[in-house]
């Protein structure tokens, strides 16, 4: 680690510099992560470039401090966000973990219907942010298809296209799927979003308590949240049934799944590769051009 970034932690965390110890454990793939002990206290660590992803952390620590204001479900407490000319820094509160028990699915569920029962008057957030190293746009937007056509799907779509990893056929397909938005998602009020809800994205804590991590925050369709949960696998069926207990699921919800996961696909096209293009292709079968 850069030793003046070394120094600028501790100085932060108001302990000498000798006292800190840093290891690297999993947990990012795109960013230095580790456990951070200091004075015989774990903290979880972040380190990235400042300028290839600016202001990541401190969007990140906007998320996860409203997250926990709604006092809903938990997310990690966000000690110090440190940005330098050429390093940034996020410090949380370290998370023990526990056993995923039924319980844990049964409360994981009923959460994150509660979550997604806060509500706004419009689609989008306050700022830019993030999903995983894409930036996310996301002006206030009045209806659900305007905007998951216009800030989520087509810029992607685009993109890949001009990565030569979709045709002039995917993209015209792509096109047609946002012309049948609106007769997929019946009207709801938007509803308060993770954002990149996978299996990496959320922990059990030693109370076996569900803790949420990494998110990509905005107020959108509540299937994208679900829907997410679905595309690497990971959520037990007890946790499904308990948000349907809550805050029931629409019929026609795994068309919407389907539908709300060729953004995250996308995503993982244009960063890693053809291999998530059979997948997509998949769901774009159902809208011949």
């Amino acid at each position: 680690m850069n030793p003046t970034l070394h120094n600028i932690i501790a100085q932060n965390l108001k302990i000498p510099e000798g006292s800190l110890h840093f290891e690297l454990v999993g947990g990012g793939s795109i960013n230095e992560t580790g456990r951070l002990t200091a004075d015989g206290q774990n903290f979880f660590y972040k380190i990235n470039n400042a300028s290839k992803f600016p202001h990541l952390f401190q969007k990140e620590a906007n998320a996860l401090r409203y997250i926990s204001s709604q006092k809903i479900i938990k997310a990690p407490g966000v000690l110090h966000c440190i940005e330098t000319e050429s390093e940034q820094v996020l410090i949380l509160e370290w998370i023990k973990s526990g056993t995923k028990t039924h319980q844990f699915w049964k409360s994981f569920g009923s959460q994150l219907a509660a979550l997604h029962s806060i509500t706004n008057s419009h689609f989008g957030w306050e700022e830019q942010n993030y999903m995983g190293s894409i930036e996310q746009s996301n002006p206030w937007t009045e209806d659900w298809s305007s905007f998951f056509a216009s800030q989520r799907l087509m810029p992607l779509a685009e993109r890949c296209l001009q990565a030569n990893l979709l045709t002039v056929k995917h993209h015209q397909k792509l096109e047609k799927v946002c012309d049948q938005l609106s007769a997929v998602f019946e009207p709801e009020p938007p509803a308060l979003l993770h954002g990149d809800l996978w299996s990496g994205n959320f922990m059990c804590n030693d109370n076996e308590e569900p803790v949420l991590i990494d998110p990509a925050i905005y107020f959108g369709h509540r299937s994208i949240d679900l829907a997410m949960t679905t595309l690497f696998g990971g959520f037990d069926k007890a946790f499904y049934e308990a948000y349907h207990y809550y805050l029931p699921l629409p019929n026609n919800y795994q068309e919407q799944w389907k539908i709300c996961n060729l953004y995250p696909l996308l995503i993982h096209l244009y960063l890693f590769g053809s291999s998530y293009r059979p997948q997509i292709e998949q769901t774009l079968s159902n809208f011949p051009v």
